[in-house]
């Protein structure tokens, strides 16, 4: 567990900047919500980790719901009616950020949220089941180093169901350095704000940057710390969804193609592509792993005596089956847990690895390895822009590929995606056929 002293001086804000990865880190793309759920351990930190989002929200018409935890009542104990005081801040910097916010003060006791962990936990998964299912959930970064921050960030996590979340890190900035082993680089994100709105609505809770002189101590919120607030773009680390059944499901419950599939040229272009690069003219029997709702996999169907598409999500698989053809078996899997046991000729893995995790990757490529013939390839391909709620960017996806034992037949890369083909013998089209 992280350990710190909010009085001492920390990593400045020039320190971060220094470090080229904070101005690298991806846009945040916000738009797709319809409404935004901010959780807070205490009344400043939503603010202080996402007062620009919040405003930006607000610009953009969406509906925001501030949940504040704890009444904040440790930050000076000897202060009376701190907790009244600090709602009324509350309201205020709400205010400035999205006068049309809604506001719900639990009012739990400000650091004993590991004592009340199960009443938290029921607030908290009450309000995110009453959010509408495409909400986005923001919350405290549980790596954060304060324990009233993990709490929260972990039950606004666990709660979330198959909503996007962002964490958003306050301490780390102070604590932490570019250095940091656990600084969290790797699913960092950016927002750009308004930074002038946000300042404003910080400069409402004085009770922690200007101390009455009747409380002991210095102001819990520094100017040196508030640095690191001031800046025009928030940071959050994206939370790693929790790719199940139910997360896709409920994206084609709100959409018979999520994606697009059937209307964007750029979709049907790739799929050309990608039934192009396949290295021989007949194949006995195909796997396709995330078949969705099946616009690849009619162009696949031309190519194999038998295919077998599957998906994690029965209503792909539902409206999949609606256009089905001749030799295609649709089936329900999640090849995390149940892979086929057949033998294929040709395994198409393409924009689902990225999904998984690295270890559910390492796993998945070996047993598709162990499933091919010894005349069977590999077809991946894998959309190469950021996706903040993505486990891994596409190009990481093949560079795990790569490692496993088998040659790189085929290899096209565009900007916006990569298609490679792996086979166990590694024959090119020409010397399969006697040309080369």
């Amino acid at each position: 567990m992280v350990t710190f002293d909010a009085a001492a001086p920390g990593t400045t804000r020039r320190t971060w900047e220094r470090d080229t990865r904070l101005a690298d880190a991806p846009v945040f793309d916000l738009s797709g919500f319809s409404a935004v759920v901010v959780l807070a351990a205490h009344p400043d930190d939503e603010t202080l980790g996402a007062g620009g989002l919040i405003a930006r929200s607000r610009a953009a018409g969406v509906p925001v719901r501030v949940i504040c935890v704890t009444d904040g009542a440790a930050s000076h104990a000897e202060l009376p009616d701190l907790a009244e005081t600090r709602r009324r801040e509350l309201q205020q910097a709400i205010h400035v950020l999205h006068p049309e916010a809604a506001l719900d003060w639990l009012g739990f006791a400000d650091g004993r949220t590991e004592e009340q962990y199960a009443e938290i936990s029921a607030a908290i998964r009450a309000a995110l089941d009453a959010a509408p299912a495409d909400a986005l959930v923001v919350a405290p970064w549980r790596g954060d180093g304060h324990p009233d921050h993990r709490v929260v960030g972990e039950l606004a996590v666990r709660h979330a169901a198959d909503r996007v979340v962002l964490e958003y890190p306050i301490w780390m900035w102070h604590w932490a350095s570019p250095d940091h082993a656990e600084t969290p680089w790797d699913r960092l994100v950016a927002v750009p704000i308004d930074a002038d709105v946000k300042q404003r609505a910080i400069a409402s809770f004085a009770s922690q940057i200007e101390v009455p002189v009747e409380a002991a101590g210095a102001p819990v919120l520094r100017d040196d710390f508030l640095e690191h607030f001031r800046r025009p773009v928030e940071h959050f680390a994206a939370a790693a969804a929790e790719f199940g059944r139910e997360y896709f499901d409920a994206l084609y419950t709100r959409s018979d193609d999520p994606w697009s599939f059937r209307t964007r040229w750029y979709e049907s272009r790739k799929r050309a592509l990608t039934v192009a690069s396949l290295t021989r003219e007949r194949f006995r029997s195909g796997l396709e792993i995330g078949c969705s709702v099946g616009h690849l996999t009619e162009l696949l169907a031309e190519r194999c005596d038998a295919l077998l598409a599957v998906d994690i999500s029965e209503r792909a698989i539902a409206e999949a089956r609606r256009t089905s053809r001749p030799g295609v078996e649709f089936a329900v899997r999640d090849v995390r847990d149940d892979l086929p046991g057949e033998r294929f000729d040709l395994v198409v893995l393409s924009e689902v690895a990225y999904y998984w995790d690295e270890a559910e990757l390492r796993a998945i490529r070996s047993r598709i390895r162990s499933a091919l013939a010894p005349d069977g390839i590999l077809v991946a391909c894998h959309w190469r822009h950021p996706v903040a709620a993505h486990r891994l960017s596409g190009d990481r996806v093949h560079e795990m590929l790569q490692e496993e034992e088998w040659a790189r037949v085929v290899a096209h890369v565009e900007e916006d995606f990569v298609l490679e083909v792996y086979a166990l013998d590694g024959a090119s089209v020409a010397r399969a056929e006697g040309l080369a």
